[in-house]
Formats: structure tokens, C-alpha cells, sequence
């Protein structure tokens, strides 16, 4: 039936950016973070999200949205700190390269992202209802 087919895309879009939402909290939370258990500085992480089909009688046919990987900004910046603890011998510590206004931006997008993939869900789920009701005679 093809709107349990609509509330499977709009189920996988919810799953993608509320991973998406994880990984830009994990962001802005480590900002600042100049020391990891890995070493160096917190790498900034994003997202990489891709489409999905399904086999269909006809070829095939949109499925939903699934997540390819987790990718890691390596690049850092240099900030003139000599009285940090993890400054080099010139003084710089390497910082993340998080751009917290960015990261906001990126949050809003993948809440209303969520936002319009919940709605979309809800309103076939209506709609179904909505269907069901008519043919129970009510």
C-alpha cells in the first residue's frame, strides 16, 4: 500500500536527522574541546546522507533517505594561547575548527527537517484513518 510506503520515507528522514541533530549537539558541545582520548583537537562531524530505492515490478521506486557515514573535519585552527596547557612551544593551541553560528544554522535546518517529515507522517496517518472511517460507514 503505497502510504505505509509515505510513512516509511517520512520514518526514515525522522530516524536520519535526529542523528544528524545528535552529531551537531556532539559539535557544539565540543567547541572548545583542545584534548581528546584520540589526541589533538575535537574533530568536527557531519552528516552524509543518501537516497534509497527499492526494487519495484517497474524498477524502482523511491524507499527513503539512509545515512552513508559520519564524516570527520581534520583540519584545526591555530589560536595564540601561550598560558593554555596544551599550547606548543610557540604558543598556539589547535582548536577545533567548529563554527558554533554554523552549527546553529545546521540545527535549525535538521529540526525542521524532523519537524516537516513528522508532519508529513501525521497527515497520511489522517489520511488512512480518515479512509477507514468511510468505509466503516461512519
Amino acid at each position: 500500500m503505497m502510504e505505509f510506503d509515505i510513512m516509511n520515507i517520512s520514518a526514515s528522514g525522522m530516524t536520519a536527522n535526529r542523528l544528524r541533530i545528535d552529531v551537531i549537539s556532539d559539535n557544539i558541545a565540543n567547541a572548545e574541546t583542545t584534548r581528546t582520548p584520540e589526541g589533538g583537537p575535537y574533530k568536527r562531524k557531519r552528516v552524509i546522507f543518501s537516497e534509497y530505492f527499492k526494487r519495484a515490478m517497474n524498477g524502482y521506486k523511491p524507499a527513503g533517505v539512509r545515512v552513508v557515514k559520519i564524516d570527520e573535519d581534520k583540519s584545526y585552527k591555530l589560536v595564540y594561547d601561550p598560558d593554555n596547557p596544551d599550547a606548543d612551544e610557540n604558543g598556539y593551541v589547535k582548536m577545533p575548527n567548529v563554527n558554533v553560528l554554523r552549527e546553529m544554522v545546521d540545527l535549525i535546518n535538521a529540526q525542521r527537517a524532523y519537524e516537516a517529515n513528522v508532519t508529513s507522517f501525521n497527515t497520511v496517518k489522517a489520511m488512512v484513518n480518515s479512509a477507514l472511517n468511510i468505509g466503516r460507514g461512519a
